[in-house]
């Protein structure tokens, strides 16, 4: 792989989870304020496990826009294109968790300083200087950052850049699920690496069944890679003409906020570590980049939290040592 300033330029929102942590003695709900945000996420997740991320977003000139900002530079991210608003306020989600720690989100977006970015205000050069450029679909359910996602998806093939790209379907924050459905398949052709979970290659391709999903997805818009997460089970790759399993790993999951981030951000890092194009790998060397990002995501859905839930390269280390020995 090419050297160059950073590892990976990333678009997305910058927000606040507001997670539950337990109960008052009156009964109420305790909320705990966390930083958050799909892209953020994997920008902190990479950022822990040994890479180098910027950061492209908008957040409202507010207290929480401004604790957001102090995160992502206290994670190691560069944090140079992310845009403080005076008129529109960061945007809110509050999460839900069920007996399993899957997860579900009520929004306070709408207006919110995310979906206001405007394509004149991203720096399109940095793609020059990234290996590669990360976005997913929230930005582009409502708002100017709709046009400015697709903007940066064309200017980083435009400039050799390869596209990352992880759908993150949140149905509620769009108008109607076949608005979602349409705009995304929008953006697939412009994914060199495509990663999506079980469900969202079911919806996006119209199947029931995951691996016809998987291969449907594949035929139609050829990604150079298409990852599909499973979940507890790890993850289903197609970098070649055989699609490679890789089992996860098992552990007590109490709140899988991140975890589908925290594991993008654990396989560019592992991939970036190795050097080596995706479809340069041999199929073990392929399997044990998987094995990596597989770890990071179970590490994260392990203990509460978003960004303060990621492990970092020594941790994940160890946990891989441990299940190997």
């Amino acid at each position: 792989m090419t050297k160059k300033q950073y590892d990976i330029a990333v678009l997305g929102e910058l927000l606040i989870d507001f997670t539950p942590v337990g109960v008052s003695e009156k009964g109420n709900p305790i909320f705990e304020r966390n930083p958050g945000g799909g892209p953020a996420n994997m920008a902190c997740a990479a950022a822990r496990m040994g890479a180098k991320p910027y950061f492209i977003g908008k957040v409202g000139d507010d207290p929480f826009g401004r604790a957001l900002k102090k995160t992502l530079e206290d994670q190691g991210v560069d944090a140079g294109g992310l845009l403080l608003d005076r008129e529109a306020p960061t945007t809110l989600a509050f999460v839900h968790l069920d007996e399993t720690g899957e997860r579900s989100f009520s929004f306070y977006r709408r207006g919110g300083a995310d979906t206001l970015l405007r394509p004149e205000e991203a720096d399109a050069g940095i793609l020059d200087r990234s290996r590669f450029f990360f976005c997913s679909s929230v930005m582009m359910a409502e708002g100017p950052s709709r046009e400015t996602s697709f903007f940066l998806m064309r200017e980083a093939r435009r400039r050799g850049t390869p596209v990352v790209f992880d759908p993150n379907l949140r149905p509620n924050l769009w108008a109607d699920g076949e608005e979602m459905r349409r705009i995304v398949r929008q953006a697939l052709p412009l994914a060199d690496f495509l990663k999506v979970s079980e469900e969202e290659a079911q919806f996006l391709a119209g199947e029931a069944e995951t691996e016809a999903a998987a291969a449907a997805l594949q035929k139609e818009f050829r990604p150079r890679l298409l990852l599909v997460t499973l979940g507890a089970e790890g993850v289903l790759a197609f970098a070649g003409k055989h699609p490679l399993r890789v089992p996860g790993f098992r552990v007590n999951a109490v709140d899988t906020t991140a975890a589908g981030d925290s594991f993008t951000g654990g396989f560019l890092a592992a991939l970036l570590a190795s050097g080596r194009e995706p479809e340069d790998l041999a199929p073990e060397e392929l399997r044990a980049v998987l094995r990596t990002a597989n770890a990071v995501g179970a590490l994260t859905a392990s203990r509460k939290g978003s960004i303060s839930a990621l492990p970092d390269k020594e941790e994940t280390g160890r946990f891989l040592a441990e299940r190997e020995g």
